[in-house]
């Protein structure tokens, strides 16, 4: 399993917009764009499929942009994921009826590993990845005597 170039830019801009939740600013696509070094076009994509999915909000006028819909810590990579890559690992019609034996045992591994990386996904929040990153800034302060 790889992180796809799309998944990984809509985490990091929606790790920008957790870092200003507080503030309650929407944040503009340029502004994200910006601090996290992603296309605006390509991220002003992500942001309409993240929106029509109900993740984050959009708001009109000089003052607009993007906000997310609910709080970071309601708002699971799971979630994310499944918006943006489709991700579903209930069996098919054709995974019910296999061709043979082999195939059968292929699939019910491969829905048991889907099982389990959907459960870590689903138990780590935007907040969780605001606070992994926060703590590892922390350690990366060096001081001079």
């Amino acid at each position: 399993m790889e992180l796809s170039c799309k998944s990984e830019y809509a985490l990091l801009a929606l790790l920008e917009m957790a870092t200003h939740y507080e503030n309650g600013e929407p944040m503009q696509i340029r502004q994200i764009a910006a601090q996290q070094n992603i296309p605006d076009r390509y991220l002003e994509q992500l942001l309409a499929t993240l929106r029509r999915a109900g993740i984050v909000k959009s708001q009109r006028g000089s003052k607009g942009g993007y906000l997310l819909s609910r709080e970071p810590w309601k708002i699971t990579l799971l979630q994310i994921l499944e918006c943006l890559e489709g991700l579903d690992v209930r069996p098919s019609e054709e995974a019910v009826n296999h061709k043979n034996l082999d195939s059968a045992v292929v699939d019910e591994i491969w829905i048991e590993a889907c099982q389990a990386a959907n459960s870590v996904l689903q138990k780590y929040t935007l907040q969780d990845l605001c606070e992994k990153r926060n703590s590892r800034r922390q350690l990366d302060v060096m001081y001079y005597i």
